[in-house]
C-alpha cells in the first residue's frame, strides 16, 4: 500500500524535529526528565537534548531559580558519568550546592573568563566535544548569528546547552530549541516546621519550535522534580519560525 500525502508529511515533519534535536517518544536517545506535563509542550512529547536551550535572566532571583532547574535537568544528563562544563565571566553559583540536586560538584569543569567574547568561543569549542553530557554558559548578549553557531555545533555532538541570557532587554531571534523563563516561588513549609521547603519554581515555556508554550509550578524534592500545576497556552508555534 503506497504511503498518503499525510503519511509522507508526518515523516518529513519527524526528520526535521529528529535534525534540530527532537527525539520520538519511545526511541532510543529520549531521556526522561520526569517532567511529563512539560515534556508534552515539544514535539513528540520528548524534551530535546542534543539541542539548545535559552534562560532569561533579568534579575539574581531569575539567575538562581534558572541555574537549579538547569541542575535538575543536569542530574539526569550526567547520569552516565559523563562530565559537563561551565563557562562565564562572574558566576555566581556555589558548587557545593549541586549536591542538593544529586550532582558531585567534580562533574562539572568552571571556566571563568574576563572577556564575553572568550565566553562565547569556549562555549563553543566545549559543544563540538561530543563526549561531555552538557555544557552551560552565562552570557550577556548573543546574536542571531553566535546563536546559529552553537546550534551547528550542538548538531554534530548531539551535546546538549544551556544558554543563560543576562541582558533580556536586547533580545534577538534565535534558533534555539526552546526559550524559558524561571522565577523563584516561596517555598511551602514541610510538615509546618520552621525555615525552608523544597526549591519552587515558576516555570514559563515562552517560545518552542512547533510546541505549545506553557507556565507550570515545578517543586524539586526527593531528588526529582514534582509539577504542582499547570497552565499550558493552546496556541502552537509555526516550526518553521525561528525562536
Amino acid at each position: 500500500m503506497l504511503p498518503t500525502k499525510k503519511d509522507l508529511i508526518e515523516k518529513l515533519q519527524k526528520e526535521i524535529f529528529r535534525m534540530q534535536g527532537f527525539s520520538i517518544a519511545g526511541k532510543s536517545g529520549a531521556v526522561n526528565f520526569g517532567l511529563k506535563q512539560i515534556e508534552s509542550a515539544f514535539p513528540n512529547a520528548v524534551f530535546p537534548t542534543g539541542a539548545i536551550h535559552e534562560f532569561l535572566c533579568m534579575a539574581n532571583e531569575d539567575h538562581a531559580a534558572s541555574t537549579g532547574f538547569i541542575s535538575g535537568l543536569l542530574k539526569t544528563l550526567s547520569a552516565d558519568g559523563s562530565p559537563m562544563i561551565w563557562v562565564s565571566t562572574s558566576r555566581y553559583l556555589f558548587p557545593p550546592s549541586l549536591k542538593s540536586f544529586g550532582i558531585e560538584p567534580d562533574k562539572i569543569i568552571f571556566i571563568d573568563l574576563k572577556k564575553e567574547n572568550d565566553v562565547l568561543w569556549a562555549t563553543e569549542e566545549a559543544l563540538k566535544c561530543n563526549g561531555l553530557a552538557a555544557v552551560i554558559a552565562e552570557i550577556d548578549d548573543l546574536s542571531f548569528t553566535q546563536s546559529r553557531r552553537l546550534q551547528l555545533a550542538v548538531e554534530q555532538s548531539k551535546v546538549t546547552g544551556f544558554i543563560l541570557r543576562k541582558n533580556e532587554e536586547r533580545m534577538t531571534a534565535s534558533p534555539c530549541a526552546a526559550r524559558w523563563k524561571i522565577k523563584p516561588l516561596p517555598t511551602a513549609s514541610i510538615d509546618e516546621l520552621p525555615g525552608l521547603g523544597f526549591p519552587t519554581w515558576s516555570v514559563e515555556l515562552l517560545k518552542v519550535k512547533n510546541g505549545k508554550p506553557g507556565k507550570w509550578t515545578v517543586e524539586w524534592s526527593a531528588d526529582n522534580f514534582k509539577i504542582i500545576n499547570t497552565h499550558q497556552i493552546s496556541e502552537a508555534v509555526n516550526f518553521s519560525k525561528a525562536v
